[in-house]
Order: C-alpha cells, then sequence, then structure tokens
C-alpha cells in the first residue's frame, strides 16, 4: 500500500485538476448556451422583420386595388351622370339611378372584399408573431451559468472521501490508523505529564 500522505497529495492534484476541468466544461457550457439564445433572438428578429414587410406589401396591394376600384367606379358614374345631364334633364331616369345604385353597391361590395381578405392577412399575420415568438423559447436554452464554489466543494468532498477510504483500509488491514495513532501519541504525551509533574 502506498504511503498515505503520498495518496492525499495524488487525491488532492488530482481533484484540483477536475476542478479545473470541470470549471472550464461550465464555462463553456454556458457560453453556448448564449451564443444557442442569440441565434434563437436573431432567427426571430428576421422571421419578425420577414412577417412585417410581407403584410405591409398586402395593405399596399389592398390599397391600390381599393383605389382602381374607386377610380373605375367613379368614371363609371361620371359617364352615366353626364350623360344624364346631357340629355337635358336635371333629374336622371329611373334606369340610370339604378345603374348608378348598381354602381354604389359593386363598389361596396369590393371594398368589403377587399377588407375581410385583409383582415385575414391581418389575423393571419399575428398568428405567424405568436408561432415565431413560441419558436424562438422552443429554441432557447435554460442558461447555467458555472457554480465554482459548488465545483470546490465537490472536489474536496472527493479528497474527503478519499481520506476516508484510506482509513478504512487501514483499518481493515490490521494498521492505526491515524487517529489512532493521534489517540495513542496524546496517550503517551499525557502519561508522560503526569509521571513528571
Amino acid at each position: 500500500m502506498c504511503d498515505p500522505v503520498t495518496m492525499a497529495v495524488i487525491s488532492v492534484g488530482s481533484s484540483a485538476l477536475q476542478y479545473k476541468q470541470q470549471k472550464a466544461q461550465a464555462k463553456a457550457r454556458f457560453a453556448q448556451q448564449k451564443r444557442q439564445n442569440e441565434l434563437a433572438k436573431k432567427n426571430a428578429q428576421q422571421r419578425y422583420a420577414s412577417a412585417g414587410l410581407k403584410i405591409r406589401q398586402e395593405e399596399g396591394k389592398a390599397s391600390q386595388a381599393s383605389l382602381r376600384g374607386t377610380m373605375k367606379a367613379r368614371k363609371a358614374r361620371a359617364t352615366y351622370t353626364a350623360g344624364a345631364s346631357d340629355a337635358g334633364g336635371l333629374a336622371m331616369s329611373g334606369s340610370t339611378n339604378a345603374l348608378l345604385a348598381n354602381y354604389y353597391r359593386t363598389e361596396g361590395n369590393y371594398k368589403t372584399a377587399i377588407q375581410n381578405n385583409m383582415d385575414i392577412n391581418v389575423s393571419q399575420y399575428e398568428r405567424n408573431l405568436e408561432a415565431i415568438q413560441f419558436g424562438q423559447e422552443s429554441q432557447s436554452t435554460y442558461l447555467t451559468p458555472p457554480d465554482s464554489k459548488m465545483l470546490f466543494a465537490t472536489q474536496a468532498f472527493n479528497v474527503a472521501n478519499t481520506y476516508m477510504s484510506l482509513e478504512f483500509q487501514r483499518q481493515n488491514a490490521g494498521l492505526q490508523t491515524r487517529k489512532e495513532k493521534t489517540q495513542q501519541k496524546n496517550s503517551v504525551s499525557q502519561t508522560y505529564k503526569d509521571g513528571y509533574i
């Protein structure tokens, strides 16, 4: 069996090396977790920007379509109202009024359809934003910063465990443990003091 002092030195050295390695691993793991969260955030930001651009483009298309519809309806109404006034009458005939009412109704239906489609697009946009947020949360990891104190305590317990294991082996081998040697030494010292006082 090896000398206990040598075993203690080896145990302390091994524990110190393990402590340094575990601390480095914990720091690397923490840095990787932070990078993962940064990537998830950047990905979400890009997806938010893309969704925002898409909805703005849809709004632009809807505005242009509504404007074209309004201009077409106004042009058609102007044609019929001009024709009615050219005919010399101040009042338009019933068929002209019915035709104009039909244009107003058609224009209103067209604008309503555009607005309904836009509402659907906005609703989908909001669901996409929720999905982007959920995606970011699912891609993110929990941050576990390195705990040097806990690592040190673990290694200190490992050293103490090694020491106790060696003492147990000595006791099982029939050798005196350090505690027994110390007690015997103190007993001899006390006897020496008692005998010469």
